[in-house]
């Protein structure tokens, strides 16, 4: 169900590792003016502060697993739910698997409104490991960044802080990453898919190009 004039569209971005679901999270976050709401942000803010959730959380993404669901839904949910029923938001990284998914929807029910849509980007297993080798945050506010192999970092294009590579996206954790994807998230496609949220867009081409497609998979008029 499509939220009103009066209320923010309240989305999942969905897609493998690499799909650029935080780089389209922020651009769709300034169109339609909701929160963007990243797990791994989260948890990575967590382990800044040294909570005992950010430093479980950091063991798994390490390794490329992903973090158990346990310490994921609390960190999550406790986002989530603390936005009225008339704020939107895009979650990015969650659910990523059926069970999260199901408490997700039920913790919405019971104290807001139920998703709108959920917005899958398919992008080859070639082109994200291409991506994801190159792939940089920066260390101030967490923007994502491309770095052909062999160029300068560089610095920040959004704050100017310095740029590094996070521990989950060394080879092996890379290879592990999609593995996990294929294995455990993918099946949460049919989960929305049969309750009729998912919209499906490519996302191969110009970044602008794909938020694009985006808001018109959405029903919305790009600007």
């Amino acid at each position: 169900m499509a939220a009103d004039s009066e209320t923010g569209l309240r989305l999942v971005l969905f897609g493998p590792p690499g799909a650029g679901k935080g780089t389209q999270a922020q651009l769709l976050s300034d169109e339609l003016k909701v929160s963007h709401i990243s797990s791994g942000d989260l948890f990575r803010h967590n382990l800044r502060e040294n909570t005992p959730l950010g430093l479980r959380a950091a063991e798994y993404m390490k390794q490329g697993l992903l973090v158990p669901d346990e310490v994921t839904i609390d960190i999550v949910l406790d986002k989530v739910l603390s936005l009225n029923k008339e704020e939107g938001f895009i979650l990015d990284g969650f659910p990523r698997n059926i069970h999260q998914g199901e408490v997700l929807e039920e913790a919405l029910q019971g104290r807001s409104r139920s998703l709108d849509s959920v917005v899958y980007i398919d992008v080859p297993e070639d082109e994200l490991r291409r991506r994801l080798e190159g792939r940089y945050s920066c260390r101030e506010c967490q923007a994502p960044h491309t770095v052909e192999a062999g160029a300068d970092l560089g610095k920040c294009q959004r704050c100017g802080g310095e740029l590094y590579q996070r521990d989950d996206d060394t080879p092996e954790a890379i290879r592990k990453r999609i593995e996990v994807y294929r294995e455990e998230t993918l099946p949460v496609l049919e989960f929305y898919r049969g309750r009729s949220l998912l919209t499906e867009v490519a996302g191969v081409g110009a970044v602008k190009s794909v938020c694009e497609a985006i808001l018109t998979g959405l029903g919305r008029v790009p600007k």
